[in-house]
């Protein structure tokens, strides 16, 4: 046995903890356990809570515990503090640790009596080591802790998206965010490298895992995005004490696009709760007007949502027909429906957890029942109207009536005005080519190298062209897609 001053190890001991290298769990326990074997010339195992080795030296027998099993159990328990067996001729010094039950057990292996100092310096390090498993324990916790507070801020972003605020707040029992109590809602759409998501979403996250009075979310499905749902200020509640020291989100995103040129913001205009969905669409829009604004921060001014100008009483009865057929799938089934009409399938999958198989089973089954190809532009823009104009359970609700045509619906003035007014910045004699190849590009079904045929013009050209007619248009054709519908609707009212 090799002597030992305990005060020299424990300052060599803690030397070699400095600098934050106690903060990498299941790497220092097995350093520290090597360390004492060498500062006592013993082998040296600590024994976790269930009695198995968590870490030794080399020289430790791994079956050691099952020769004092009994006395193993009465030391994790807590009715002993230390003890003292033989095991094939040599001793084991055993004490437990830590205060919590069960409690580890560090063991020291000698063949003769251990000297007085490296007893101290092994119940000292015992203290070491329980303090290093209590931090990583800490820190796991901790880490569960953001991980499931990250999944109800996606369940509270899901069921807002879905139009229902009241499961949100029924899901959130207990802990509801104090967005839930603001009237109206803007959705901040944050573009920035994947890697800076989870980092600023962490820096104002609460104590309580939300974002003071709003939310911030890494989006699912786009790895550069990170939605943002702010209160509108005007009706934002009073904070909760929890929330009262985080800044207002909206004015720190700003800051944020100002200080990083990587940065960019998409802002919705105001909205009540069960249209978050609305909001959502309204940000991916303005998002693609960041790219080319100044300061990188765009809002949604673009006109009202066609389902909102329809007369109300026939559109419901016209979606209500259109969607009658969905009523024999489950919820679940229109969920994915209602997705991929906007999100890649590859997406969708990542968001809902299930297979991307299932979700083409899902969508071929919407297919069949609607008899309708969703391949198709134009037969998605009218599933994406239908399921704008009425939420999935009142169709189930509805009484069977007469409906009528979409074609008349969408002859009405306001339709026609809206159309026109979307249309107007590229139609004659302000930019022509842009009409013809956003015209052409829906007529080949959103195919960019058949538009460039149908043109005689090249791939990069209508590209280039489709571009400058989202920002003229104030709609995301390119980026998410989000507003093809919009664009196929106009060109059905108004071809000329």
């Amino acid at each position: 046995m090799r002597d030992v001053r305990d005060e020299d190890g424990l300052d060599e001991l803690l030397r070699g903890l400095r600098g934050g290298a106690a903060l990498r769990p299941g790497l220092d326990v097995g350093h520290v356990v090597a360390w004492l074997g060498r500062r006592t010339g013993a082998e040296v195992a600590l024994i976790c809570e269930r009695g198995t080795v968590e870490a030794a030296t080399p020289g430790f027998p791994g079956g050691a515990p099952d020769g004092f099993r009994p006395l193993l159990r009465r030391l994790t328990r807590g009715e002993m503090a230390a003890a003292v067996t033989e095991f094939d001729g040599a001793r084991i010094s055993l004490e437990a640790l830590g205060h919590h039950r069960p409690r580890p057990v560090l063991a020291v292996l000698h063949t003769g009596a251990l000297p007085p100092a490296a007893r101290s310096l092994a119940s000292r390090t015992g203290s070491v080591l329980a303090l290093l498993r209590g931090a990583a324990r800490a820190e796991e916790t901790a880490r569960a802790y953001r991980r499931k507070a990250g999944q109800v801020r996606v369940a509270v972003l899901m069921t807002l998206l879905s139009g229902k605020p009241l499961l949100a707040r029924r899901i959130t029992t207990g802990a509801v965010p104090a967005l839930l109590d603001c009237d109206r809602l803007r959705v901040h759409l944050l573009r920035c490298p994947p890697g800076d998501r989870e980092p600023l979403v962490s820096e104002y996250e609460d104590a309580v895992g939300y974002h003071g009075q709003g939310l911030m979310i890494p989006c699912p499905v786009y790895d550069d995005h990170v939605i943002c749902l702010v209160p509108e200020p005007s009706d934002a509640a009073d904070a909760p004490p929890e929330h009262a020291a985080a800044p207002p989100l909206g004015p720190v995103l700003r800051r944020l696009v100002a200080e990083n040129p990587r940065y960019a913001l998409g802002v919705s205009a105001p909205h009540p709760q069960s249209a978050t969905a609305v909001a959502y669409e309204q940000a991916r829009h303005a998002l693609a007007m960041a790219r080319s604004a100044r300061d990188r921060t765009a809002e949604y001014l673009g006109p009202s949502a066609l389902e909102s100008l329809l007369p109300d009483g026939p559109a419901r009865a016209w979606a209500h027909a259109f969607l009658r057929p969905l009523t024999e799938v489950p919820d679940t089934h229109l969920d994915v429906v209602r997705l991929a009409l906007t999100i890649p399938r590859v997406g969708v999958a990542r968001l809902l957890g299930i297979s991307r198989n299932t979700v083409t089973a899902r969508l071929r089954t919407a297919e069949d029942l609607l008899k309708t190809d969703l391949g198709d532009l134009g037969s998605r823009a009218e599933l994406a109207l239908a399921l704008a104009l009425t939420p999935t359970a009142d169709i189930l609700r509805a009484p069977e009536r007469p409906a009528p045509a979409l074609t008349d619906l969408l002859a009405t003035p306001p339709a026609v005005a809206w159309a026109s007014a979307l249309l107007a910045p590229l139609r004659p004699p302000r930019r022509p080519e842009l009409l013809r190849t956003a015209r052409a590009w829906t007529q080949e079904n959103g195919d960019a190298q058949r538009a460039a045929s149908r043109l005689g013009s090249s791939r990069n050209t209508v590209r280039t062209r489709l571009r400058t007619a989202e920002q003229l248009l104030g709609r995301d054709f390119l980026s998410t897609g989000s507003g093809v519908h919009d664009l196929v609707l106009a060109f059905r009212i108004a071809p000329a």
